[in-house]
């Protein structure tokens, strides 16, 4: 046709197009393709799934493996913090740890005895000492990684080669790198845990020649420290502690039934003695009764010595007879048949005796035990007593003599008092400060974290559908409509048009035409000037009357009420 357009003398719009319907309708298409697009990539933004972490602070080996295994299992996966950290989604975070747990992902870096699975053929007696050397230190670095303080732990050992030759041997060595967790630290026993540890794992190795030091290189395997520290055992304070702690429990249960659970408090401090003594004594008693002397020895010893020298002073004070004797003498009567002083005049004699008697003797052996109590301390605090009074009044008063002795009295007991070992008490009767009342601050409800992270859930799903519903009404529905011929400015004009023609229509039947008989000339015969065919007269009729039943109803309900009265 003559009228239509064609691309050389077609209007051209923005970017130098041609204005023809098949270009509008492929940059229409064009358009709604990308509005499709935006809208899924909204979509999918908006379903985006929470990711939480997987495995933090691990090496490159077990990174590439692990990323491989989440490959194998598809499940999606992004890197944070630098790739120092793998994310996974959170719904799927306990379930990958326990399918890669039973792959031994991650392995820590560490190669263990599984290295002695891939022995090659013809390998070398060097080479096969080495890889079981790696192994063993890797299995060293598992097994102390297992301390819950302990991040990661390299093991190196030192193994010298064996010599037939005794002077030649030397002693293994160890020593142990350790990466403790953030604000955690080994105490001495733990240390010593690790150093019994790598020493039982290799022959010949002692305690001794084991070498722990932390990341930051302070040596924690310090034998003076082992050796200051002797003396405060973690076990013995942890046993004070119980001991105390069973007392101060002991106290309140049996006083709380007598004052309230609140209104009684107790500390108590306990004197342990952790030495431990040996002591031998040997005693020796003399024999009670009399009659039970037992002899052990007895020795006599008797001489006798004649002399026919004079002896005596002289003069007539030795020819005068001697005096009396004063006590009886022990002399033999054979050897001394005369008298006392023929003896000393012819001889001496000499007479000894020793005897021996057996002595008690006891001898005992005493081993004391560690932990024995030496002192006991114990200090009780009870509250006034609350008495209501007719009225419904509660009032507070201080404990009689009586209570409190009695209250002293069931104390004593329940602690194990000895006065003689030193034990001290002391009851106070005194009205506790009441606490006051501390009112948490509520955080306003836009500053809890449960209701932030509902709201910025909610938020994302609005915006998307929010987002979706304006790509949806705005630009992706008017373009189809003008693709599929359906556009609503343009069905509204066609409308209007088309009301229009309805009107001109009737109002062109409602001038009737006759013949010249004077017939009516029948309008489904005639067109009108546009040369559209009219309509009948019972279709105007017809039209007519729909029109006036709806602009005023009341009339029409009376024309029918006078046509059902009439008949």
């Amino acid at each position: 046709m003559a009228d239509e357009l064609t691309l050389e003398n077609a209007p051209t719009g923005p970017f130098g197009l041609p204005q023809t319907p098949a270009v509008r309708n492929l940059i229409l298409m064009v358009g709604a393709a990308l509005t499709i697009a935006i809208m899924a990539g909204v979509w999918m933004w908006s379903q985006s799934p929470d990711y939480r972490v997987l495995f933090s602070n691990f090496n490159d080996r077990d990174g590439g493996a692990i990323v491989a295994s989440l490959q194998q299992l598809n499940i999606p996966y992004k890197y944070s913090d630098g790739g120092s950290a793998i994310l996974v989604p959170s719904d799927q975070v306990h379930d990958a740890r326990l399918k890669l747990a039973a792959q031994g992902l991650p392995k820590g870096g560490n190669v263990g005895f599984e290295l002695m699975e891939n022995q090659k053929l013809g390998i070398s007696q060097f080479l096969e000492q080495v890889n079981f050397q790696r192994a063993l230190e890797g299995e060293l670095a598992r097994s102390i990684q297992a301390v819950s303080a302990v991040q990661t732990a390299r093991v190196h050992l030192a193994i010298p080669k064996a010599s037939v030759f005794v002077r030649e041997q030397q002693k293994p060595t160890a020593s142990v790198l350790l990466n403790l967790y953030p604000s955690r630290i080994l105490d001495q026993q733990q240390v010593s845990a690790i150093v019994h540890l790598v020493a039982s794992s290799i022959p010949e190795l002692s305690a001794k020649n084991v070498t722990i030091v932390d990341q930051n290189g302070n040596l924690l395997s310090d034998p003076s420290k082992q050796v200051a520290n002797n003396n405060l055992d973690p076990s013995q304070l942890k046993y004070v502690q119980e001991y105390q702690t069973g007392v101060v429990k002991k106290i309140e249960s049996i006083i709380s039934p007598i004052v309230g659970a609140q209104n009684v408090r107790a500390e108590a401090t306990a004197d342990i003695d952790f030495s431990r003594s040996e002591q031998a004594a040997e005693t020796y008693r003399p024999n009670t009764p009399p009659e039970a002397i037992t002899i052990r020895s007895q020795q006599t010893n008797e001489s006798y010595n004649k002399s026919t020298v004079a002896s005596g002073v002289p003069g007539a004070l030795s020819n005068q007879p001697p005096a009396p004797a004063t006590a009886p003498l022990t002399t033999n009567a054979t050897n001394n048949p005369a008298g006392n002083n023929t003896a000393a005049a012819n001889g001496l004699t000499q007479k000894d005796s020793t005897t021996n008697f057996e002595v008690d003797k006891t001898i005992r052996y005493t081993q004391q035990a560690m932990g024995g109590l030496k002192r006991l301390s114990v200090a009780v605090v009870v509250n006034y007593k609350n008495e209501t009074d007719k009225s419904g009044k509660i009032s507070s008063r201080p404990l009689t003599d009586i209570e409190k002795n009695q209250i002293t009295d069931l104390v004593k007991e329940a602690m194990g008092y000895n006065k003689e070992r030193g034990d001290t008490l002391n009851v106070v009767n005194s009205p506790f400060a009441m606490p006051e009342k501390i009112t948490a601050e509520d955080i306003p409800l836009w500053k809890q974290a449960d209701v932030l992270h509902t709201v910025k859930e909610f938020g994302k799903y609005l915006v998307g559908a929010l987002v979706l519903l304006y790509l949806f009404f705005g630009y992706l529905k008017p373009t189809l409509n003008k693709l599929t011929g359906k556009d609503p400015e343009q069905l509204k004009l066609e409308k209007e048009r088309e009301q229009k023609q309805h009107e001109e229509e009737i109002a062109a039947a409602s001038t009737e035409e006759f013949n010249e008989d004077g017939s009516v000339v029948e309008l489904s015969d005639q067109t009108n000037q546009h040369g559209h065919k009219q309509l009948s007269t019972y279709e105007i009729n017809l039209d007519m009357a729909k029109q006036l039943a709806a602009s005023d109803p009341k009339i029409v309900a009376n024309v029918i009420k006078a046509w059902v009265s009439n008949e």
